[in-house]
């Protein structure tokens, strides 16, 4: 079989080798790939600004936006051969620590966690790999090749879902306008998702033409690009997917009163950006705001974004996908195009349609 693996810590060591067929003991889940989503996350491991191979390897099978069809499965797995599925990202630490313990390895407290093409655990860039019943997620036939947004959408179902645990901290909170800055994949899932919750949904990017305006604006979202500074500071909600020092900077100040701003994205080391630490303090504390960090999901979240896809528009939904890119040209898959939103690798040419 065909997969594509990269040396961490090693630049531009990205290649398609040959495997032999997973082994029984990987997982008694056999699964054929799809399609395969791919991401900054990916592209950062190409950089080697991170990523860790499995125990006793010094390559990493790439990816972990994941869409196969079960080949084989026990019987009492309550999977059947030719089911749409994806895979579990992050598997618990081995301890467990106390959140692992109880299936929260999204909340894992000791960093012992391994996750499919990125740390640890082979990923999901081969024609075939093998997961054990518990971290497959079984999909509706409908999704179809839309199935390889789950994994970014469950990222900010788990975001929505701990903004809403937040806001619950007083008596009464009843958000109305939210701001989603950056608009790849997870920043427009994360408008859909908050223009699902019936919120006033603000999308800001720098892009001012291509495929990104018409996409906010066709959600029912507003769209800005000219520049931070020209946004409204009385947002209930900030989701920041950008990851840009000055925005994430900038964030706290464009929330109102009890604001709450998320951070999704995550940034490579090396900038600066000027704070003032003490106004910084004060605009939170005396404003009763919160910034936080959300990072990765859970089964309920990969429930949730998978109820979330299938409540939307199709039609949009395939607008996200920008490019695919079939195997055998599965390099430039991992070349950022100017304009690119979600591009996706077929595999064997079925695109789960």
């Amino acid at each position: 079989m065909k997969a594509i693996t990269v040396e961490p810590g090693t630049r531009d060591s990205l290649r398609l080798e040959e495997f032999k067929h997973p082994r029984p003991e990987l997982g008694s889940v056999l699964i054929r790939a799809v399609a395969l989503g791919i991401c900054g996350t990916d592209r950062d491991i190409i950089d080697a600004k991170y990523g860790e191979p499995p125990p006793g390897h010094r390559r990493l099978i790439i990816g972990h936006e994941s869409l196969g069809r079960v080949e084989d499965a026990p019987a009492d797995s309550g999977l059947r051969v030719g089911q749409l599925v994806m895979g579990v990202v992050r598997h618990p630490d081995p301890v467990p620590c106390a959140s692992c313990a109880v299936g929260e390895w999204d909340m894992c407290r000791n960093g012992l966690f391994t996750e499919h093409g990125i740390k640890g655990l082979d990923g999901f860039g081969s024609e075939l790999y093998r997961l054990d019943p518990g971290y497959v997620i079984p999909l509706n036939e409908s999704l179809g090749l839309l199935g390889v947004l789950v994994e970014p959408a469950s990222v900010v179902a788990k975001a929505w879902h701990h903004i809403e645990a937040i806001g619950r901290r007083g008596a009464h909170w009843a958000p109305r306008k939210v701001l989603v800055t950056g608009a790849g994949p997870v920043g427009l899932l994360a408008a859909l998702l908050g223009v699902q919750r019936g919120f006033e949904v603000h999308v800001y990017d720098h892009n001012s033409d291509g495929p990104k305006p018409a996409l906010a604006r066709d959600l029912g979202a507003i769209y800005h690009s000219d520049g931070v500074d020209s946004l409204p500071r009385d947002f209930d909600v900030i989701l920041e997917c950008t990851a840009v020092s000055e925005i994430i900077v900038e964030a706290i100040s464009h929330t109102t009163f009890d604001g709450i701003v998320c951070l999704l994205g995550v940034s490579a080391g090396g900038r600066e950006a000027c704070v003032d630490i003490g106004e910084l303090n004060g605009t939170i504390v005396l404003g009763n705001r919160v910034m936080f960090g959300s990072v990765n999901a859970n089964r309920t979240h990969y429930g949730a974004a998978a109820e979330a896809l299938a409540r939307a528009d199709r039609t949009w939904l395939e607008r996200l996908i920008t490019r695919r890119v079939p195997l055998a040209d599965w390099r430039s898959a991992f070349e950022h195009a100017h304009h690119d939103v979600k591009t996706v690798i077929l595999f064997d040419g079925d695109d789960a349609s």
